[in-house]
């Protein structure tokens, strides 16, 4: 078979060099195509599902939210395994799906079966769906460099301006914030006055959230003009929520700063962000969607980056923390410079050894060839060009160019030994 494919091959030498070119253009293109990441993405096919019941403990979430949702997740198709982990106030579910599964198929499989597990559920809580990324989706970590704002400010800048701005980026999956105050209305109850005006805290609750509505009218007309009547009741400031009555004792009603102090801070915080010992920032995360180009994304966050600082207070500037982009760059460029050196080595290495330049040619020309068609591959098989893979060529390049020196050391000997054969016989002949 493979003398046919030979003998073949040299006597339709225009095909095969056809099919060469060809092969390294479908090649050529494959390698604009294959996204471009530093490190491999080895993470698990997983599906994250995440609860919030604030203020209650890992007990009861483990008994009232984890545990149902394991338990009935568990029969989703092609699935390897489902893990549940509980905590204050919140609850992760990892489902974890086969590796040939579409990873937005099994999503839909999740939200399918969390329409019907939600029912099952203490009232107001719902689970959701995790980013659509991965573990090592963390492509761009970035501040804001604010010094003549307060963390408060700085972090709802970030949360109102620049996360909105950054999640509409082709490619990003969220922008996760970090560091600052969350502001927000805090109502500090006073057990002791609860229990003189006869009150327990759930009416306090339900009175601050009865009046932070907006109630809908009707519509009428008068002289052919329609008219929608409508309340807006959304509290806008601390007196307004002091103002709120919770209960009439007497003809005297009960207001809310009787019983309770009401502030506007931050939200309670577990831990700190701290840049270079140099104080508190604020700032984000960006995570890339699954199976998205690295260099490319960053990219695109870089060029949005520069339009929204263009809407920043004076004085505001974005600093970049950690890019990827810089490591994937770093990376490629030593991968490309180890390929074009170890080609250049292997090519005066045949050179020397075959002293022959046209088989020396034959030789090289299979270097660019093979490494065009491996990335045909690399596509295929959905991987990205990284550390790992750029390596495996780069150490596949002996190989490569191994069965073209064989070859073509066994014809030159095997022309050199008939040629010498020829010699005899004409010396023969003359004899």
């Amino acid at each position: 078979m493979v003398h046919r494919i030979i003998e073949w091959s040299l006597r339709n030498r225009f095909i095969v060099l056809v099919m060469a070119i060809a092969l390294f253009a479908w090649g050529f293109f494959s390698v604009r195509k294959n996204p471009i990441d530093a490190i491999p993405d080895l993470s698990e096919n997983q599906v994250i599902v995440f609860t919030e019941w604030m203020g209650r403990g890992p007990q009861l979430i483990e008994d009232q939210i984890t545990y149902p949702l394991v338990t009935n997740l568990q029969g989703l198709p092609k699935i390897k395994y489902v893990r549940g982990t509980s905590m204050f106030g919140m609850s992760f579910i990892y489902i974890i799906f086969n590796d040939n599964v579409d990873i937005y198929w099994a999503r839909e499989r999740v939200l399918e079966r969390l329409s019907t597990v939600s029912r099952t559920l203490p009232s107001g809580v719902t689970p959701q769906l995790g980013p659509d990324g991965t573990g090592v989706g963390h492509i761009l970590w970035y501040t804001l460099d604010a010094p003549e704002m307060d963390l408060g400010e700085q972090r709802a800048l970030q949360d109102w301006y620049v996360k909105f701005a950054l999640q509409n980026v082709e490619g990003v999956s969220e922008i996760a914030s970090f560091g600052g105050f969350q502001k927000q209305y805090q109502v500090t109850v006073d057990p002791n006055k609860l229990l003189y005006y006869r009150l327990s805290v759930a009416e306090v609750i339900n009175a601050v959230r009865a009046n932070n509505n907006e109630s809908g009218g009707r519509k009428f007309e008068m002289s052919d003009i329609g008219y929608i009547i409508k309340t807006s009741g959304y509290l806008k400031s601390v007196a307004e929520i002091e103002s709120i009555p919770v209960k009439t004792q007497n003809s005297i009603p009960v207001r809310v700063a009787d019983v309770a102090s009401v502030q506007m801070t931050g939200e309670t915080r577990l831990g700190i962000f701290d840049q270079d010992g140099e104080g508190e920032r604020v700032g984000g995360i960006v995570v890339m969607r699954y199976g998205e180009n690295a260099a490319a994304v960053i990219d695109k966050v870089k060029a949005k980056m520069k339009e929204v600082a263009k809407g920043f207070p004076k004085g505001v500037k974005f600093d970049i923390v950690y890019d990827r982009g810089e490591l994937i760059k770093e990376s490629v460029d030593s991968i490309k410079r180890t390929l074009i050196e170890e080609m250049i080595v292997v090519s005066v290495v045949v050179i020397i050894f075959l002293f022959h330049w046209r088989s020396a040619l034959s030789i090289i020309i299979q270097i660019p060839v093979t490494l065009a068609a491996s990335f045909i591959l690399l596509n295929a098989f959905g991987i990205s060009s990284n550390i790992m893979s750029l390596t495996g060529i780069a150490l596949a390049i002996g190989v490569i160019v191994d069965n073209g020196i064989i070859m073509s050391e066994n014809a030159y000997k095997h022309l050199a030994e008939r040629y010498a054969q020829w010699q005899e016989q004409q010396k023969g002949a003359k004899l």
